[in-house]
């Protein structure tokens, strides 16, 4: 395990479909609180990035999280807090408000909704998806709820967990879910 990095469990949660964000029916939503150490680094962006590509997640991207729901039908994602905070609700108008501080970060199976409601000003989310699945921006249509219905199940498994690789949390909670079925 990189020194960066810190041994936790992760919150896991499940939302239901609310007729417009389907959320994922198998998969627990993540929420690894403080998991990355950041105090005194001089870029916590490139801690995090560092992180997740030595733990196969990339096509990473540096910016915030819309301020619209929203969600992704064919792949999961990973969600780092680099600098500020945030309040971000998940699974869609009935899911759960969460504040995220640096080091935090979530990960949300396909087709879990997002949607900022409130950030400081130096908020810097680092984004990475795994290495297999295609992106996409849903926003909660009832076109996009139906086609989300059929490619949320068959979206691929990661290979790793984005903080604590091959052996990571998401690993075992996420192939019992998949077992499961």
């Amino acid at each position: 395990m990189d020194v960066s990095t810190r041994s936790a469990e992760p919150l896991a949660l499940m939302f239901r479909d609310d007729g417009s964000i389907p959320n994922n029916p198998r998969l627990p939503f993540l929420v690894y609180r403080g998991a990355i150490e950041l105090a005194g680094k001089e870029s916590p962006e490139r801690t995090i990035e560092s992180t997740f590509g030595a733990n196969g997640w990339g096509d990473m991207w540096r910016d915030g999280i819309f301020p619209y729901v929203h969600y992704h039908s064919m792949i999961h994602e990973a969600l780092g807090i680099a600098r500020g905070r945030a309040k971000v609700r998940f699974g869609g108008e009935a899911g759960e408000v969460l504040e995220l501080a640096p080091g935090d970060i979530a990960v949300l199976p396909a087709g879990t909704g997002h949607q900022c409601l409130w950030a400081t000003p130096d908020l810097c989310v680092i984004g990475a998806y795994p290495k297999r699945g295609s992106y996409d921006l849903c926003r909660g249509s009832k076109g996009e709820h139906a086609k989300a219905l059929k490619t949320i199940p068959e979206v691929p498994l990661p290979d790793s967990d984005p903080v604590h690789g091959k052996a990571g949390p998401l690993t075992t909670l996420w192939r019992a879910e998949r077992l499961a079925l």
